[in-house]
């Protein structure tokens, strides 16, 4: 035979009713010791598993033809089933000096090499790489399975090595004692509301607040939910009272014009109440402008710089809308910030986003 055709893989998705499925490409051996796998992937999860030849199927065909997979109970439409070839990846062909040659023999041999070839380079071709053009200089890791253990793979900050960096941690909720917790994972100290990332590894001791908690040095606070709550409060108190002020020197003037003195007075009264709000309104401004340059909103793509057009810092939060994933700044670049997507809002707008951190605020 000859090899001239480079598939070496079928799939199809069950009906629940169809049982034969053809490998439209030759295969070495027939029956049991048919050179091909079949695993069945669930459409929903994408969990797979390799099925059993008897127990899930059968083959006809092979021996260097096509030939047919029979189920032994149709594939439910919820499931695809897989058919690969396998050819063994042993040279079993002996030449004795002198014996005439024979062709069928090294043509078989040749056909084995080449299916091996083309199932070696599918396989390569779902593998992660570079192109042609890029240069990367250092492929392997060097450190050794402890330094890499509980971290993720990235390349080094010039691109051109491959490394062993640091994990984002997941949200992990309202803080907890004796509780093992990664650099960066996130908390949140429920007797003061605030937020904390965790610069350490660690397992927690000591009890709220974080702040003086014997462990305080190994959590950065992100949001200062008491400073932000005491201003916004105070500039709404001081507006109210400005515009108590301003009415009631208003009605003053107008029901005593012969008092000038007294709506003079009350003129005065409100310009400082309006002072004062507008003091209280600047400090809640620049909390707010703080909380805003923490964290950056709603975007569709990672920013490169904050919501003022000011460097980014280390610890800066944003929620990705193209990907629904909550991403923090580790300084030089954007990471996701949870493993675990479960407990994030996955449909917001800007809008949205602020509401949800105002009610995890408290």
């Amino acid at each position: 035979m000859t090899v001239t055709s480079t598939t070496n893989v079928k799939s199809y998705t069950g009906d629940g009713s169809t049982t034969s499925f053809p490998t439209t490409f030759a295969f070495q051996g027939t029956g049991s010791a048919a050179e091909i796998e079949v695993i069945e992937r669930i459409i929903a999860t994408g969990a797979e598993t390799t099925k059993s030849y008897t127990t899930h199927y059968t083959v006809t065909g092979g021996s260097g033809s096509t030939g047919t997979v029979v189920a032994a109970s149709a594939p439910a439409n919820t499931v695809q089933w897989h058919i690969r070839r396998t050819t063994t990846q042993t040279q079993t062909t002996d030449y004795t000096t002198n014996d005439p040659f024979s062709a069928d023999t090294h043509e078989l041999a040749l056909d084995r090499l080449a299916m091996v070839q083309q199932e070696l380079s599918e396989k390569i071709n779902r593998k992660f790489g570079v192109s042609e053009t890029t240069t990367i200089t250092n492929g392997e890791l060097v450190d050794s399975p402890t330094d890499r253990a509980g971290q993720v793979l990235s390349f080094s900050a010039d691109g051109q090595a491959l490394e062993a960096t640091l994990p984002i941690g997941n949200t992990k909720g309202n803080w907890a004692a004796s509780t093992a917790y990664v650099v960066r994972d996130i908390v949140k100290d429920t007797s003061t509301n605030n937020i904390f990332i965790a610069l350490t590894a660690h397992t927690s001791s000591g009890s709220q607040p974080l702040t003086s908690n014997t462990d305080s040095a190994k959590w950065f606070l992100l949001v200062d939910a008491a400073s932000a709550s005491t201003s916004q409060t105070a500039a709404a108190s001081s507006a109210t009272a400005a515009a108590s002020s301003a009415t009631a020197a208003a009605s003053s003037a107008s029901t005593a014009s012969g008092h000038k003195d007294t709506a003079t007075t009350k003129a005065s009264e409100a310009s400082s109440s309006a002072t004062a709000a507008a003091s209280s309104a600047a400090s809640a401004a620049a909390s707010a402008d703080n909380f805003d340059d923490t964290y950056l909103g709603a975007k569709s793509s990672d920013p490169t710089v904050d919501n003022d057009g000011d460097a980014l810092n280390a610890g800066d939060l944003y929620f990705n809308t193209s990907s629904n994933v909550l991403k923090v700044y580790t300084g030089s670049a954007w990471s996701v910030a949870a493993a675990d997507t479960s407990t994030f809002v996955t449909s917001v707008d800007a809008a949205s986003t602020a509401t949800a951190l105002a009610i995890a605020l408290g």
